[in-house]
Parts: C-alpha cells; structure tokens; sequence
C-alpha cells in the first residue's frame, strides 16, 4: 500500500512539474514577442513576410501582427491589445498621439494612392484629375466600390469626396460599401464593372495575382493628394502599463535604420517597387 501511495504521489507531483513548465515557458516566450496592429497593404502585399524573419535573425524578436483597416489598427491599440502599429491615416493619427494613446511617431515609407477601373472605362475618367474623376463618376452614377471601413484607404477617399466638393454618396445605389480589406474591394469592383481607390502596394500586388493581366486597370494617379504616408508608432505604455514600449523603440528604430530602408526600397513584384522608403 505504501508503495502504490508513493508511486501516485510521484505521479501527482510530476504532473505538477509539467504543468507548471507549460506556464511557465509560453509567459518567458512572449517578453520576446512584439505585438503590432498594421494595416491591409503591408500584409497583402507581403511586406511583413518579408521583413519580419530578419528582424527576428537581429533581434532575437517575434513581431506578431494583425493586420486591419487603420481605423481599428488605431482601436486596437487605445484598447491596449498591441504594443506597435504600422499605419498610413496621418490625420487619424495625430488624434491618437493627442490623446496619449501613442508616442514616437515615426515615418518609414510611403506610396500613392490611385484609382482603378475597368479598361473599358465606362465613367470615361482616364487621365483626369482626382477631383473631376470623382466628379465623373458621381454624375454618371458609375459603379464604385468603397472600403467604408474607416481604414485608411477609405478616410483618404472621403477626403477626396470632399476635395472634389462632393458628399460621400453612401445612400446611391451605385456606391458599394463592402467593408473588407482592400484586394476583397478590388474584387467587388471587378464584379461589377466598377471603380475603386486603392495603394499602389496592393494594386502591384493584384497585378501580380494576374500575371500581369488584370481585370481592373490604372485610371487616375498623379495628384499630391494621394500621396500615403506610412508610420511606426508606439504604443503610449503610460496608457498601457502591460505594452512592451522597448520593444516597440527597438522595432521603430530598425524600420528606419539604413539597412532596413533598403530592404524596404529593394522589396519588388514584377520589378515594380511597392514602397519608397523615406525614414528621417
């Protein structure tokens, strides 16, 4: 009897010991974890995929991201589920920092918004302005397909909605919200004959899925006010005692490192640059 009790108090202190490294393993794992809300144009494009395996070689950190609409990047990281964002709304942005959610804003690369279509051009808007291609498409009550997900890519389109001195026509019919990331847009658009406004990164992208040959093609670009910023910033840990801020310092500091400004600048698909370094 003394023996098997032994044996089961073995065996209970044994299953202790595994229980105890099963939570004690993960937690030290994750102090080199770095968590960052980004924004569907570095995901799709592959960007991250690209980048993140040599900063875990020189770091010795895993960077995890999720990647959404700027906009709930931003919601992501007020509600302390992230320690870095990687976002591209600079407006949206400077709102964030005013209210002590985020620190150390920092620039790392930036492309261009533009407009696609079908090549038949329905709306006849080829090589115009933004201002009248949007003017265009809401006189002739053409398809357009809008991301109406407070992204980035959508808070530019209402601004050009604006800028053209037009409301955001999200009553007309012929105004599609679909409320999905930004190659999902692009489909709709495709389906229905339509417009949409997207990065350059993702259209490379989309252009490459087709081997070149796209259902929608480039109709509008050009305009400074397409220009897209792109942006590191940390997670105020003031705000968020639990957000790895070092971590976050060290992730902003080697986006805008030389070596890392060139990896950005020499990232290609079908020898087209998706993003233009410019860290300061």
């Amino acid at each position: 009897m003394r023996r098997v009790f032994a044996r089961k108090v073995l065996l209970v202190v044994l299953f202790q010991v595994i229980i105890a490294c099963v939570v004690v393993i993960p937690a030290s794992a994750r102090e080199k974890e770095l968590l960052m809300a980004t924004t569907t144009s570095t995901d799709n494009t592959g960007l991250l995929d690209f980048l993140a395996p040599r900063f875990k070689e020189e770091t010795g950190i895993e960077l995890m991201w999720t990647a959404v609409g700027t906009g709930k990047a931003l919601a992501l990281g007020r509600n302390c589920d992230v320690d870095v964002l990687l976002v591209h709304d600079p407006d949206s942005e400077k709102s964030f920092i005013d209210e002590g959610c985020g620190i150390d804003r920092t620039p790392v690369m930036y492309n261009d918004f533009i407009v696609i279509g079908p090549a038949k051009d329905p709306a006849g808007i080829r090589g115009k302005a933004i201002a009248a291609a949007f003017q265009v498409i809401a006189r002739t009550r053409t398809v357009f397909a809008s991301r109406g997900d407070r992204s980035g890519t959508h808070m530019m389109e209402l601004s050009l909605w604006r800028a053209a001195g037009l409301d955001a026509p999200d009553r007309e019919p012929w105004y599609v919200q679909t409320g999905q990331g930004m190659l999902p847009t692009i489909t709709i658009a495709a389906e229905r004959v339509g417009y949409t406004l997207t990065d350059r990164g993702t259209y490379i992208k989309y252009e490459d899925n087709f081997k070149g040959n796209p259902p929608l093609v480039l109709m509008v670009e050009g305009d400074e006010a397409l220009f897209n910023q792109y942006s590191v910033i940390a997670v105020n840990p003031k705000k968020c005692r639990k957000a790895k801020y070092e971590l976050a310092r060290l992730f902003t500091g080697w986006m805008a490192s030389p070596g890392v400004q060139e990896l950005i600048g020499d990232y290609r698909l079908m020898g087209k640059r998706l993003f233009i370094p410019n860290a300061q």
